[in-house]
């Protein structure tokens, strides 16, 4: 692997640990300000809003990295100001578009579709951040693919940190029990940070293009070029977003056709998507500023077409993500009840992070694999296959929560994750098997 991509993963693996360990803090911090139920709540408006972040998003963070990578990979730096004109006008018009359509339908996604009129407050709140979701994403791809990735690292940094304290400044001034308030306090938190970040990207966008892309355009079917990344791209992610949402909102109501009270049902979700999945999840930030860093360089590679150097990046990165996974499953299983004690004072938490401690290694180099797809161009096979396991999530949420429960969710996510890994594992093989007869 080239030096600067060994620096960019230390650097981008080093902050994510930061930042994950900053999250978990807080994390544990909401649990016992708002307790499980108050968790569950929250993951629900997350989902909605994952959803509409995948709309205003539509696509256009590959489509950016891609593109530009693309253009320096071609020795044709003036390109770069062209491609990011256009990525910017694209994340401005889909981000306006998801805060209204979020703003106008809080109200019959919260009471018709979540089920619980709390969440609409917190929905509304959210819809003022999508704008500057999408655009600092476009911005977050163009530094990706420049290779100067401490810039947006050290942006999210200062993001997470305003999260945090703006969130608990809110939170105090919302009387206890209070779980509409208080979920609407954290939303409002993250918002606010939001906007922080897409100013302080703005800038230091602005002031790296000028510094390194300060010649002039030149023309070019950048357009065309950008819509046949971003737009099949797009669609697929609507397809597995919505179809993950869905799942997520079905979850607490087959736990309540299961014979859980409400709360009960939101406990449950709680512990295991606000609680035990963030631990399963904490280390994996090395994987996936890996697999991240690794898609403009072997786009580069692919439009220089050096073979070797797409094999020899490829198996480095898949034989160390396999090795790191297996120790931290390890780990996780041999210490899961005294971290959930450690965390977060929960038996439950422990039991439930042992059992989804042998799945880590599939996780954890999925993801790495997946990098490696989409470095290569494959990012719409690679959608498609994800949509495939949110469909097959949702189908086996709808018929085995409502009899078997807590179990059968776990089950779900074992058969989910499993299946996707077969199928992106074989892909990336069969891409290997023409890159060799090349």
């Amino acid at each position: 692997m080239k030096r600067t991509l060994l620096y960019n993963t230390a650097l981008l693996t080093a902050s994510s640990l930061l930042m994950s360990g900053i999250s978990m803090a807080f994390q544990v911090w909401l649990v016992g300000r708002i307790g499980s139920a108050g968790i569950g709540l929250y993951q629900l408006v997350l989902s909605v809003t994952g959803l509409c972040a995948t709309f205003a998003i539509s696509g256009i963070r590959f489509a950016s990295t891609r593109l530009v990578a693309e253009e320096l990979g071609l020795d044709r730096p003036c390109g770069v100001r062209a491609v990011m004109s256009r990525c910017l006008a694209y994340g401005a018009f889909f981000g306006l578009a998801a805060a209204v359509i979020l703003w106008e339908l809080a109200g019959p996604i919260g009471v018709l579709w979540i089920g619980d009129a709390r969440t609409v407050r917190s929905l509304r709140l959210s819809a003022l951040s999508m704008p500057c979701v999408s655009l600092s994403s476009s911005m977050s791809g163009y530094f990706t693919a420049c290779g100067r990735v401490w810039k947006p690292t050290l942006i999210h940094l200062i993001e997470q940190l305003a999260t945090i304290a703006l969130a608990a400044f809110f939170l105090g001034r919302v009387p206890a029990g209070s779980l509409e308030k208080s979920c609407a306090a954290v939303t409002l938190g993250r918002v606010a940070a939001d906007v922080l970040s897409l100013v302080m990207m703005a800038l230091a966008y602005l002031f790296d293009r000028r510094g390194h892309y300060a010649g002039e355009r030149i023309a070019g079917q950048f357009t065309l070029r950008m819509l046949r990344i971003a737009g099949p791209l797009a669609l697929s992610a609507y397809a597995r977003s919505a179809l993950t949402t869905l799942q997520h909102l079905l979850t607490p109501r087959g736990l309540k056709a299961a014979g859980y009270s409400a709360n009960g049902a939101l406990s449950g979700y709680g512990t295991i998507q606000g609680m035990v999945l963030p631990v399963i999840f904490f280390p994996s930030c090395i994987t996936a500023a890996a697999a991240e860093l690794i898609v403009p360089e072997l786009t580069a590679a692919q439009v220089r077409r050096d073979r070797g150097e797409i094999r020899r990046t490829t198996r480095a990165l898949l034989c160390l993500s396999a090795l790191f996974s297996l120790a931290v499953g390890l780990f996780l299983f041999v210490c899961a009840d005294a971290l959930g004690m450690l965390i977060y004072d929960s038996r439950d938490a422990g039991r439930y992070i042992r059992i989804l401690a042998p799945l880590v290694p599939v996780m954890y180099t999925d993801m790495s694999v997946d990098g490696c797809l989409k470095g290569l161009g494959q990012q719409v096979w690679s959608m498609g296959v994800n949509i495939l396991d949110a469909l097959l999530g949702l189908l086996l949420t709808w018929q085995l929560l409502p009899r078997y429960a807590l179990s059968a969710y776990i089950g779900i996510i074992y058969a989910t994750e499993l299946f996707n890994f077969a199928l992106s594992a074989g892909r990336l093989y069969r891409q290997d098997r023409i890159i060799r007869r090349e």
